[in-house]
């Protein structure tokens, strides 16, 4: 979940928050006569607040804003820092630059993991080269507001207009080993919307999605996790399977539908992903 780092209350409020990484937030949210202070906060917040299993990470301003590196030289001295978010993306390296900053100024923490937000049409088309840019990428960051910007595409109820970006952004994810996680909902209080944008998400592919208040959580957490519908069809997909195998058999039935490897890698995916050992 994003968190403005300047907001000092909405800092604290995200102490309640149980999500699997709060985004403690240098860039956006912050206004430019507020970046001194919220740097401050950040690293306050880094260092003295106890959020359990959840991850600390930090989102900097854009390689080339002049900001990011007063917001490395800062968050960088945390020893509780667990990632970066760098944002606008759009070449191997920005991200090479802040993987530098890192060995330069903290360089006994070889565990800070980086995630690179896609926001261009330039960075579209340099996904894959960006998703290789460093051993530190884990993930790949879909940024919808930003594309539209960049791009001058004409926002629509049906997303269509973000299909290409975030099916490549998705696909480029998958094929490195990287999580891949999909754009803010920006109509925060309708729930409707939410679940048709995490359902899409999870349907592309994407691995989670970014949330903006506290009501969003709960709804991304159910739609991205497995369902128990899923792990009952996964379940039975692996049971139909080593059924089959152990009599020689490759694709069989399964309900009507054939059932072959391809499925089978889908099912045990599934199943990890629930932490479910079959």
């Amino acid at each position: 979940m994003l968190v403005p780092g300047s907001d000092e209350r909405k800092l604290n409020s995200s102490l309640k928050c149980k999500v699997d990484c709060v985004i403690y937030d240098l860039e956006d949210s912050v206004s430019l006569n507020r970046k001194g202070t919220a740097r401050n906060l950040v690293f306050q917040a880094l260092e003295g607040f106890d959020v359990g299993r959840t991850e600390k990470t930090v989102r900097i301003n854009a390689v080339g804003s002049g900001l990011e590196i007063d917001d490395l030289n800062v968050v960088l001295r945390s020893r509780n820092l667990q990632a970066l978010v760098v944002p606008k993306v759009q070449s191997a390296k920005e991200l090479e630059f802040v993987s530098r900053m890192i060995d330069s100024i903290a360089p006994e923490s070889n565990n800070i993991r980086v995630l690179a937000c896609i926001e261009s049409a330039l960075g579209v088309m340099n996904v894959r080269e960006i998703a290789q840019a460093d051993p530190r990428i884990d993930a790949l960051v879909f940024a919808a507001e930003d594309y539209a910007a960049d791009t001058g595409l004409i926002r629509t109820p049906s997303r269509l207009e973000f299909l290409h970006a975030r099916q490549r952004v998705a696909t480029a994810a998958s094929a490195y080993g990287l999580q891949a996680i999909d754009m803010v909902c920006v109509d925060y209080q309708n729930e409707e919307i939410l679940e048709e944008e995490c359902t899409e998400g999870r349907e592309w592919g994407f691995t989670g999605k970014q949330a903006i208040h506290p009501k969003q959580i709960p709804t991304i957490q159910r739609i991205f996790s497995p369902s128990e519908k899923d792990i009952e069809r996964a379940t039975k997909i692996l049971d139909g399977y080593n059924e089959h195998m152990k009599k020689g058999i490759g694709a069989f039935n399964l309900d009507g539908k054939m059932i072959d490897m391809p499925v089978v890698k889908w099912a045990e995916r599934l199943l990890a992903k629930a932490n479910i050992d079959k």
